[in-house]
């Protein structure tokens, strides 16, 4: 068995952002030189997730954020003192990992899909983990 890891850093631009990712964890799966397998993705941060979801129209996204922005209102009171409760409520929600099967050498994302950094608390340096197996 075959394991390869990378760790990408990222950089936010905005309080709330979904940062597409798909092509630099493909270049990872790529690099890895691993045919058949599985990409597992961490971001290890309390206020940020990850999520696959769709790739092709660029409102789904902002639907997503607008929603969660909904449903966690950043002026709610919260025990939290830092300020940045509804990024850490968010960053549960999304959750903060991720696995997709490599195929081919490839990612085996479905057909609309692609993977976001999904950003609650920026701008800000993030990282994420990349781990190929196979």
């Amino acid at each position: 068995m075959a394991v390869y890891d990378a760790l990408l850093n990222l950089r936010t631009a905005k309080k709330f952002e979904a940062m597409d990712v798909t092509d630099l964890v493909a270049r990872a799966v790529a690099e890895s030189g691993i045919k058949k397998g599985i990409c597992t993705l961490f971001v290890p941060h309390t206020t940020a997730g990850i999520s696959a979801n769709e790739h092709f129209d660029p409102n789904v996204p902002h639907d997503i954020l607008t929603t969660l922005a909904g449903l966690v209102p950043e002026d709610a009171s919260y025990g939290h003192p830092e300020g940045n409760a509804p990024a850490h409520i968010k960053a549960s929600i999304v959750g903060s990992s991720l696995c997709v099967p490599v195929r081919e050498g490839q990612l085996a994302l479905g057909r609309w899909q692609g993977i976001y950094l999904m950003e609650f608390d920026g701008p800000r340096s993030r990282q994420m983990h990349v781990t190929v197996i196979g």
